[in-house]
């Protein structure tokens, strides 16, 4: 696509579409999930319709070409990604699926009661209750790296805690609730350098930005399809070679074995081993329709249209009495935290839905980081592809019709 027109593609999404409470949908709430267009919607009607079958096992023509789909689907996420080797392309359940695979099997053989595993203040649970619960199982610490109040990862303090007794650095791309871009290739630089493997939570960073994962070296990178306007049920676990042959499969059971008695069981090369069970086949290919749609729009193109919303939203609200923005990141993404004086999240978010205007509000499986912030909770706007400037125009008067009713 050469030029970029968020209103001409706003007729992909049926949804879009929507009136809410007889007002136009208003949907700024994509950091949560977005919006899934007609492309998806068919590719995965399409299989049902013509392609089911179970996947690998079969010689018939039906499990011939769901097969196929599915392979490919797996090589369409590898080259979204740059990944090199297809074989490092793990299809799980999303990206919460994925942190708990590699925390599991990773910290089963590489923890101990010496060990430590480094975390932020600005991971979503996903990326904390895992890692908690791994910990306890082999006695090892969680260790939390400290967010500046601007938003911004603490770099000092990170570098002060990579210490040798540091197993594996999990963190996120791109802060659900902040919006926080986080340097990754100097982290895991940093990181490499004390022969640290890093995991990265890319479940906010992959529908917005062009991301290469051996440009970052990161050892382990996951995301989500639902936040990429893929379906719900299927994500990545993105891990080099080398560290997916040392580790156990996570599940056990069909399909990822390669021969099995009553006395032992061998198991299957990469990448089946880890995708124990029949895969979800249909959302695997809605994935590689989402993937299709995004490169055909472009990736550059959508990171430039957001940058547009976030500074214009960020301008808008600065307007509003009583507003005050959580997260001021010199690189953000588009997602805009914010407090409204003696208003709740969540009064205001029901004011919004009245308006047709879908916002989230609470702590956005944050807690630790609204802790921090010295608050309970937040509203949240996030931004997608369809969005548009005229919508984020109406924000203002929804926002002060709220104050008016209720304070």
């Amino acid at each position: 696509m050469k030029s970029f027109n968020a209103e001409a593609l706003r007729t992909d999404f049926p949804i879009l579409k929507e009136k809410i409470h007889g007002k136009n949908l208003v949907y700024f709430d994509n950091a949560a999930s977005s919006q899934k267009p007609l492309q998806v919607i068919e590719a995965i009607r399409n299989y049902y319709l013509h392609n089911h079958a179970g996947v690998h096992r079969g010689v018939h023509t039906l499990s011939e070409r769901a097969t196929q789909g599915y392979e490919l689907a797996r090589e369409k996420v590898r080259a979204f990604i740059n990944a090199k080797n297809v074989e490092e392309i793990i299809f799980v359940r999303g990206a919460t699926e994925a942190i708990n695979l590699v925390a599991s099997s990773f910290g089963e053989v590489n923890l101990t009661a010496k060990s430590k595993v480094l975390i932020s203040f600005m991971e979503h649970h996903s990326n904390i209750v895992p890692w908690q619960q791994i910990c306890r199982k082999k006695s090892a610490q969680l260790s939390v790296i400290n967010v500046q109040t601007n938003g911004e990862l603490d770099l000092k303090d990170l570098e002060m805690k990579l210490t040798h007794e540091v197993k594996i650095l999990a963190l996120t791309h791109v802060s659900n609730t902040l919006g926080t871009i986080n340097p990754l290739k100097k982290i895991i630089s940093l990181a490499h350098a004390k022969n640290i493997p890093v995991l990265i939570d890319g479940a906010q960073a992959v529908p917005h930005l062009k991301v290469d994962v051996e440009d970052l070296d990161a050892d382990f990178y996951v995301f989500s399809g639902h936040k990429m306007y893929g379906p719900t049920g299927i994500g990545v676990l993105y891990a080099k070679t080398a560290q997916l042959e040392h580790l156990p499969p996570y599940q056990t059971g069909g399909g990822m074995i390669n021969q099995v008695s009553f006395e032992n069981t061998t198991f299957a090369d990469l990448p089946t081993r880890f995708e124990a069970g029949s895969p979800n086949t249909a959302d695997a290919i809605g994935l590689a329709a989402a993937i299709d749609y995004l490169e055909t729009i472009g990736m550059e193109n959508i990171a430039k249209h957001e940058e547009q919303l976030l500074l214009q939203a960020n301008a808008l609200l600065n307007t509003i009495k009583g507003l005050k923005i959580i997260g001021q990141a010199a690189k953000k993404a588009g997602v805009i935290s914010f407090t409204l004086e003696n208003l709740h999240p969540h009064d205001l978010a029901t004011i919004l839905d009245t308006e047709g205007i879908a916002i989230r509000a609470g702590h956005h499986c944050n807690m630790p980081l609204m802790n921090y912030f010295g608050v309970t909770g937040t509203s949240r706007i996030s931004f997608g592809l369809y969005n548009t400037l005229d919508e984020i125009e109406a924000l203002k008067p929804a926002i002060e019709k709220a104050q008016k009713l209720l304070l």
